[in-house]
């Protein structure tokens, strides 16, 4: 174990970066207390203007980074205008911190409708009466129209909506960055021109 409690271990030594992120997300899931999988999410407006919040991430492999959600939501929006986002992962508990940026795709259908089928029968119910991002007149309004959806769809399947699906980041940039003492940390980049070209490592100076 190093000073921190983090596993030992040179990680500026890798050379791959979905392989070491797949041992350090390994590792959060072993020492965070909720949501190893949580990520900030950055978008662009079309004035400019970053916007960030917080969501799950649902997948990933070597083609990129997945996550859900509601296509007609602001976040959903800015993606599908600006066709870019980045992620930043923090594991307090590790002192470990991960940034990946890079153009967005939507996954296939596919893909949606097997995470959509996964998801606990309310949130099926919740991702159709929910006008995600846009005004809410009171909490009454939600719950009525949870209510509705739910005697909708009393029995049987609970189809995927068309404007909810997936997006997956495929990074053309993933930085590893780890806390040291006096702030000297550890920082890799590894980049490369698109997501198809091989990748490039360098040592930041923190």
């Amino acid at each position: 174990m190093t000073e921190t409690g983090a596993p030992a271990g040179d990680f500026t030594a890798e050379n791959e970066p979905f392989a070491l992120f797949a041992n350090w997300l390994k590792d959060a899931e072993a020492s965070e207390i909720n949501d190893p999988n949580a990520l900030a999410l950055a978008t662009v407006d079309e004035a400019g203007l970053p916007n960030v919040r917080m969501v799950l991430l649902k997948g990933f492999d070597t083609d990129g980074f997945v996550f859900y959600t509601n296509f007609e939501s602001r976040k959903g929006q800015e993606i599908l205008a600006a066709g870019k986002a980045a992620m930043c992962f923090h594991w307090k508990s590790l002192r470990r911190q991960v940034r990946i940026r890079g153009p967005v795709e939507v996954v296939t259908d596919e893909e949606a409708d097997a995470y959509y089928a996964s998801r606990p029968r309310g949130s099926r119910i919740g991702a159709w009466a929910s006008k995600q991002s846009r005004p809410l007149e009171s909490r009454f309004a939600l719950e009525k129209a949870v209510a509705e959806y739910t005697a909708r769809h009393a029995i049987g399947e609970i189809p995927r909506p068309e404007y909810w699906s997936g997006f997956r980041i495929r990074p053309v940039s993933i930085e590893f960055w780890h806390d040291r003492p006096f702030r000297l940390h550890d920082r890799v980049e590894f980049t490369r021109e698109t997501p198809e070209t091989p990748w490039a490592k360098a040592r930041l100076y923190p």
